[in-house]
This record gives C-alpha cells, structure tokens and sequence, in this order.
C-alpha cells in the first residue's frame, strides 16, 4: 500500500501572507490597547478616600455591628429606634451604579413571615463604584434596588430599602466600603467606624451626617 505523498521540499518554510502579518499586527496592538485601558488602572493606587457617610437618613442614630465569622470590615446596621423594615438606604457618597439586583438567592423572609426561609448571599443588592478605585455595598434589601446599572446617583439618594433577603437572619442593612478588591474599615463622615475585626461580637452607634 502506498503511503501519503507529498509535493515540494518540506524544509522550505512558509512564509505569512501580507494578510496574514496586517491580522498578527492588529492582534498585538489589540494586546497593547487592553493593556493599556484595564491592566494599567488597576495597577494604580487609590485615590483619597471620599467623605462617605452612613447610608441612612440625616440625624437618624444607628446601631453597627459585628460577630465572629462575619468576616473582618463588615458591618451590620440596625436602626435604634422605630423598625427596621423598609427603612431608606441611601448612597453614601455619589457615583455610578455598578450592580443592582440579586446576589444569590432571595430566601422567604418578609415584613409579614420574618421567620421565612434564608437565601444565599447578599439577596438584592446595590454596589456603587465612587471613583479612584473606591465602591460601597449594601446588601439584603427588602425589594429590587430603586436604582440600576449605570445610573448616576447622588450622596444621599435613595438606593433601596432594608430587608433581610439572602443569607440574612433579621432585617438589617450589610455594609461594606472597598479599595479596590481590599475591604477596608469603613468610615463615616471622615471618622472610622470603630467596626474592624470580627474576632467578638460588638456594636457601636453613630448617628447620620447623610444630609444632602
């Protein structure tokens, strides 16, 4: 049986087509630009930490809490009077709305079975980007997010209100600030929270500056 036949000298390379050098080309300057608009920004460092304040209203005191297995930084409103169900979580500081919808899984509890089944995760959810590589979270909202992906928001505004959907076991607002991927202390109104590691389980109060 005759084995496969070839033509030509084998060792003679082939060399890339004008067509094929302008799509190589083009790929490295893709590279280059991907590079140069993600790559790069994240490398840089953060800028000033903005003057964020408590999402919640304007000289309404608050309770923030923690406990162990919480998870370092997080922090847990809860309001010292009235009740927590749909209280108004507001922005913290202005910026661009990155995420606004479930995280996780909703669960079953509600106003009206509070003892419903828990979810996963952070349930509706709002994350918002500030600029200079800082974001806010705030989790286990009552009902989908008053605002949406891409919108524009200001310090103070609206954002939603405070439920216990997800992993959550009573009403309360979950709380973060982030610098870049770092979780950091959060602070309110150019003072530290006080709420850093979740080794014990411990409050402080802090009354909103959040006036518009």
């Amino acid at each position: 049986m005759l084995g496969a036949v070839t033509t030509g000298d084998p060792t003679r390379r082939r060399i890339p087509g004008r067509a094929t050098r302008v799509v190589l080309a083009l790929g490295a300057v893709a590279a280059i630009l991907i590079i140069a608009l993600v790559v790069v920004p994240m490398l840089r460092p953060a800028g000033p930490r903005p003057l964020f304040q408590l999402p919640v209203a304007c000289g309404e005191t608050w309770q923030l809490g923690t406990y162990p297995g919480h998870d370092d930084y997080d922090v847990d409103l809860f309001p010292t009077e009235g009740e927590a169900w749909g209280q108004p979580v507001l922005a913290s500081y202005s910026g661009t709305v990155t995420e606004a919808g479930i995280n996780g899984s909703l669960g079953g509890r509600t106003p009206d079975d509070p003892d419903g089944p828990r979810g996963r995760g952070g349930g509706y959810w709002v994350k918002i980007d500030h600029g200079g590589k800082w974001e806010t979270q705030y989790l286990h909202l009552l009902e989908p997010p008053s605002v949406e992906v891409g919108q524009r928001v200001a310090q103070g505004e609206q954002i939603g209100r405070v439920g216990s959907t997800g992993n959550s076991g009573a009403p309360h607002l979950h709380y973060e600030q982030r610098r870049g991927w770092e979780k950091v202390e959060t602070h309110f109104d150019g003072s530290p929270s006080g709420i850093t590691s979740d080794d014990a389980e411990y409050t402080v109060r802090r009354t909103s500056n959040n006036c518009g």
